[in-house]
């Protein structure tokens, strides 16, 4: 039985909540101002190279999304190793991972070097655009082992809790970003001008600045200090590694199918014509950006529940969970009414062109009232994330986004003549579905202490 929560332990996880999320949310916040310098830049460059970056970044993202899934499953292992009392084993898993990291690294460099630029040609994007699409993906690709290796060092620091880096070195990347890609881009400082390739190249280089300044900064800090990260690599021990692959293909895989849809909708939108199409990445990029705060709160949500299922502690499980899923509910208020207010006014902000303003200030009415449903499903799954529960959510969002949310766009969309809205009446089905389901399965769990019990002791054997 679940007795009435007591308001003085409410408000004390609310605040070591908070004080978690706020670093991870100006960190996934600097990581959206990256790709805004990186448009902006090819923007002003040209026309055409603004467009093979956009095509490029999106597909880049692809390896990118598989990256950061995997390497996710670090931050509930670390928490509960440390709730578990059990520092001393986080080194060692550490250096396990750079066996993933670099797996990851070098076999995600081919995919975006050799096989990206194949699907660039199997959807159908303008042959005028391929060499320069080819050209930034060849240069960014060069990042990717640094990027999994980043995640490896993030992994750990955010599953000790300690969550100030990602916002230290997000800003540092997106600092460094524009004058490195307008030295490279526009051929500054005596170099020649290189468009999309300078984009990928600037990319690439402020990818191992991070990498490189991130691991000095763990090799100093004292909170790392005790961990002795950096001891002489280990030889591959399969077990732990097969653990960390269990726990992290399946949130790859969600997110994957997350995004997928988001890039079959627009997809869809563009035989709408030129107007649905814009107003649509208008309201994307609006909800994206709302979407940073909801992400930052459930990773934190997967930390505190991890630091509770390593100490067996079922009530700490409840309350880190539902109190993040209700601070999650409240920064979701905000951008709702946002939205829901001022559409037109925060439309203008990206265009003059009235006929875009006007279908992007309808569509935002409708992203507002998925902002409810999109926090819900995205805390509920950082809470079962938490409890190592990857598995299950995975079949979740690919029944919720591709069942239930994609066919009932198209339907709305084209069957029953809404266009662009009906697709997006068929994104809020989809998250609504997941929200639902997700939140109910974390309720489940909440509701039935023994099964939580025998989940804190199966991992903590598994960690021992």
């Amino acid at each position: 039985m679940m007795t009435r929560p007591d308001p003085a332990r409410v408000l004390g996880e609310a605040g070591a909540m908070i004080r978690l999320a706020l670093p991870l949310i100006t960190g996934q916040l600097a990581a959206v101002g990256m790709s805004t310098v990186d448009a902006l830049l090819a923007g002003h460059y040209s026309a055409q190279v603004l467009a093979a970056v956009a095509i490029g970044s999106s597909l880049w993202s692809l390896a990118v999304v598989t990256t950061i899934g995997v390497m996710m499953a670090l931050q509930p292992t670390v928490a509960q190793l440390v709730g578990a009392g059990k520092r001393d084993q986080v080194g060692p898993l550490f250096r396990q991972s750079w066996w993933l990291a670099a797996v990851l690294g070098v076999g995600l460099l081919l995919f975006v070097r050799e096989a990206a630029p194949l699907l660039m040609r199997g959807i159908g994007v303008d042959p005028s655009l391929w060499p320069q699409i080819t050209d930034f993906l060849h240069a960014v690709a060069w990042g990717m082992p640094a990027l999994a290796f980043y995640f490896t060092l993030r992994g750990v620091s955010e599953g000790l809790g300690h969550t100030r880096p990602t916002m230290y070195f997000g800003f540092l990347g997106l600092a460094l970003l524009a004058p490195v890609g307008y030295v490279l881009m526009f051929g500054k400082l005596g170099l020649p001008p290189q468009g999309a390739r300078g984009s990928g190249m600037a990319t690439a280089i402020i990818l191992w600045i991070d990498l490189l300044a991130f691991a000095a900064y763990a090799r100093r800090a004292k909170v790392y200090q005790d961990l002795n990260l950096f001891q002489r690599p280990q030889r591959p021990n399969w077990v732990k590694l097969a653990a960390l692959l269990r726990l992290g293909l399946p949130m790859a895989v969600s997110l994957m199918m997350e995004m997928g849809l988001f890039v079959a909708a627009a997809l869809a939108i563009g035989r709408l014509g030129v107007d649905p199409e814009a107003s649509h990445q208008i309201a994307l990029n609006v909800a994206s950006l709302t979407f940073m705060v909801p992400l930052g709160m459930s990773m934190a949500i997967t930390v505190r529940i991890g630091f509770a299922v390593g100490r067996g502690d079922v009530s700490a499980i409840r309350y880190a969970g539902f109190t993040g899923i209700a601070l999650t509910l409240l920064t979701q208020s905000l951008s709702t009414v946002l939205m829901l207010s001022i559409p037109h006014g925060i439309a203008g902000l990206y265009t003059n062109n009235t006929r875009v303003v006007a279908l992007a200030a309808q569509l935002l009415i409708l992203a507002g009232m998925f902002q409810f449903s999109d926090g819900i499903q995205v805390a509920s799954a950082g809470a079962l994330r938490g409890l190592k529960d990857t598995r299950v959510p995975m079949f979740i969002t690919i029944f919720a986004y591709w069942v239930v949310g994609f066919p009932l766009g198209l339907w709305f969309a084209f069957g029953r003549g809404l266009g662009v809205r009906g697709m997006w009446m068929g994104l809020i089905s989809g998250l609504s579905m997941a929200a639902l389901l997700l939140f109910t399965r974390f309720y489940l769990y909440a509701r039935r202490p023994l099964l939580i019990g025998l989940l804190a002791d199966d991992a903590n054997k598994q960690l021992g």
